[in-house]
């Protein structure tokens, strides 16, 4: 099965587990949070840059992530494009009907919506990193 099928597959679910790593512990830490899969690409997107995650992953990009019982290994870069970063807010309303008030109103006030945006670039299963 190709990586376009397994994240098809699992697109719809509602929230991924991600595994980051500490800046400086270099301790793994999980969260919960809300994502988006386009291709071979899975998008992250946050409301507040200076939660631990987006902080954490900024500086030590490797991460894992389970979305139900799937796994994937990948490496997090950040997205400065504000086109980019448009498209992925398009992506998060359409996904997450009922943010799109919110970002309505913050586009209409010219509010960066989300704080901070992130691609996951998956890594083949064959490939891993040193945590």
């Amino acid at each position: 099965m190709t990586l376009v099928d397994r994240l098809a597959q699992v697109a719809n679910a509602s929230t991924l587990r991600l595994t980051h790593y500490g800046r400086r512990s270099g301790m793994p830490y999980g969260v919960t949070i809300w994502f988006m899969v386009e291709g071979e690409v899975v998008y992250l997107a946050t409301a507040n840059r200076k939660r631990q995650w987006p902080r954490n992953v900024a500086v030590r990009p490797e991460v894992k992530i389970q979305i139900g019982s799937a796994t994937f290994t990948g490496r997090v870069e950040v997205i400065a494009d504000r086109a980019t970063i448009e498209h992925v807010t398009d992506l998060l309303a359409a996904k997450y009907w009922y943010t799109r008030p919110y970002v309505a109103l913050a586009r209409l006030f010219g509010w960066q919506v989300p704080s901070a945006v992130f691609r996951v670039v998956v890594v083949p299963e064959s490939k891993t990193f040193n945590s």
